[in-house]
């Protein structure tokens, strides 16, 4: 039976990381070197470490935890994608990663935790002290052959963000994001962590991300990441004072053809079950379910 050696995580673990989560995730899209960047480059603001669990030399666990800088509750900490291969579970691998993560979360000052669970691992969520909490649903769109670009309404304009100053989109990305529903209350991600994270992140593909400009305002964005012939819509949002007019459905059939158009053959995306609006655009889009997790929450002393 191999040993585990629990270790901070290195770039270049990169390639192991995404083939470990293309395991244990397939639907979620983050390519190597966007992976490479996380764990070379966090941003400081947000205290980021991971581990990883090392079996012969092959990545076979990981995990990430880092302070909350999208809300305005102070003490809030994440572990993200906390997860093990099925060949390496049930001795101690899952444990031994949640005490790193926990433990420097403890350091940084966090006083609770939210964290994400699939279906399966809730019992072990609930063992180590997590309530699950919200139900995220994850949806897939195959885009063979390649959907149509949509005909904006007169007065509105569709922009490739590659066209757009990225403090623009900047500004509808953290406005049309205050109210999606969550655990903890969101507030906007100032600019030089959205760049560091959003505009920066090799995986985001600029000329397909779209953005919904009415009478000269930007009003909409969808936001895409790629990985090969993969795709994630990392945010699709409007304006609170554009919405109602189809413009979040218009922009994300935009940034779906052009992704299509560009080699992309498969979308991915996860939305909150209560956010309704997003859900029936999705449905609209053709979008079927593949996955489902929880937000989890604890307290931590």
């Amino acid at each position: 039976m191999a040993e585990h050696l629990i270790r901070p995580a290195r770039p270049d673990d990169a390639p192991g990381v995404v083939a470990l989560r293309s395991v244990v995730h397939p639907y979620l899209v983050r390519g190597v070197e966007s992976t490479r960047q996380m764990i070379a480059a966090p941003p400081p603001e947000e205290d980021w470490a991971a581990w990883v669990a090392e079996a012969d030399g092959q990545v076979v666990g990981w995990v990430s935890a880092y302070r909350n800088s999208q809300t305005s509750e102070p003490d809030v900490g994440e572990l993200s994608t906390l997860h093990v291969h099925p060949a390496h579970r049930f001795r101690g691998v899952g444990t031994a990663l949640l005490d790193a993560a926990l433990g420097h979360l403890r350091v940084i000052g966090a006083r609770r935790v939210l964290t994400w669970s699939q279906s399966g691992s809730l019992p072990f969520a609930r063992r180590h002290g997590f309530t699950p909490s919200r139900e995220l649903r994850y949806s897939a769109l195959d885009l063979r052959p390649v959907p149509p670009m949509p005909e904006p309404p007169p007065g509105v304009r569709l922009l490739p963000a590659a066209e757009v100053d990225p403090r623009r989109i900047h500004r509808v990305d953290a406005e049309a994001s205050r109210d999606e529903p969550g655990d903890v209350p969101t507030d906007s991600m100032g600019y030089d962590i959205w760049r560091h994270e959003v505009w920066e992140n090799p995986g985001l593909d600029r000329e397909a991300s779209t953005l919904a400009e009415v009478d000269g305002t930007l009003a909409a964005v969808s936001l895409v990441k790629r990985d090969g012939d993969r795709m994630w819509s990392a945010f699709t949002g409007t304006l609170p004072e554009h919405r109602g007019r189809g413009l979040a459905g218009l922009v994300k059939r935009a940034a779906l053809h052009r992704a299509a158009r560009g080699g992309v053959r498969v979308a991915y995306t996860s939305n909150d079950a209560a956010n309704a609006p997003m859900l029936a655009v999705n449905t609209r889009l053709g979008y079927r379910p593949v996955a489902t997790q929880w937000s989890c929450l604890r307290e931590l002393t």
